[in-house]
């Protein structure tokens, strides 16, 4: 199981990767298009790269959600989720490093600025919970979807870092995108107490929604793994 650990740490890091640079340096001057396409291309190319070692989960809430799909052991689930957590700090931690080198002149995000967050003059907690389980949810169910047995074959990475660009396009405004509790713990512990204050809501949201997309996702493609059922 360490190299299944190992390539959860490796994908996560590298969403994170995605995250943070896109975030920090490139949405001032390109805006959140940047960070949309630079999150889905990283799930994309760690899919492809370490998917077939660990399933390329790179995300708690995917892990759960995967548990509740009946495609994941749940005794595997604890292991999974520490390691991309790990990955995730370790990721946001370089560039702390990184970003306490920019030049005064430029035109820099924060790490709050990165970090997702609800109240004050964001979206309400309410608003930002309700994104995230709705579109956690349809992810993971993308996710069950395109890796059933009945999907083309060799294509399920690039629909789920497609699904994840769109996701990201819907909801930075709202909650700053978090579905996945790995990356919103990675910035919100170099965001300040007002990152660490939302955090529990971007644990909670995810891990619900996945686990409802899991559910509806085991349904709809049941009869393609155990035969044909009822309606």
């Amino acid at each position: 199981m360490s190299r299944e650990l190992t390539a959860e740490f490796i994908g996560t890091f590298a969403l994170v990767t995605a995250v943070c640079g896109a975030a920090l340096f490139s949405a001032p001057s390109a805006g959140l298009m940047a960070v949309a396409f630079a999150v889905g291309l990283s799930v994309v190319a760690m899919a492809y790269a370490v998917g077939s070692i660990s399933g390329g989960h790179f995300n708690p809430a995917v892990t759960c959600g995967l548990v509740a799909a009946g495609r994941f052991e749940a005794g595997k689930a604890i292991p999974y989720i520490i390691a991309q957590v790990i990955g995730g700090l370790a990721a946001a931690a370089i560039f702390y490093v990184i970003l306490q080198g920019a030049p005064a002149a430029g035109k820099w995000n924060t790490f709050l600025a990165a970090s997702n967050t609800y109240g004050g003059s964001g979206f309400s907690m309410l608003s930002a919970g309700l994104i995230e389980v709705v579109i956690t949810g349809l992810f993971i169910l993308v996710i069950v979807s395109v890796t059933s047995p009945r999907a083309p074959a060799g294509f399920a990475p690039l629909a789920i870092g497609l699904a994840l660009v769109l996701f990201h396009l819907v909801a930075i405004p709202v909650s700053n995108a978090s579905l996945n509790p790995a990356r919103s713990t990675a910035t919100a512990v170099f965001g300040g107490t007002a990152a660490l204050g939302s955090l529990w809501l971007f644990w909670v949201a995810p891990i619900v929604g996945g686990i409802i997309g899991g559910v509806i996702g085991k349904w709809l493609h049941a009869e393609y793994v155990r035969g044909p059922v009822n309606p």
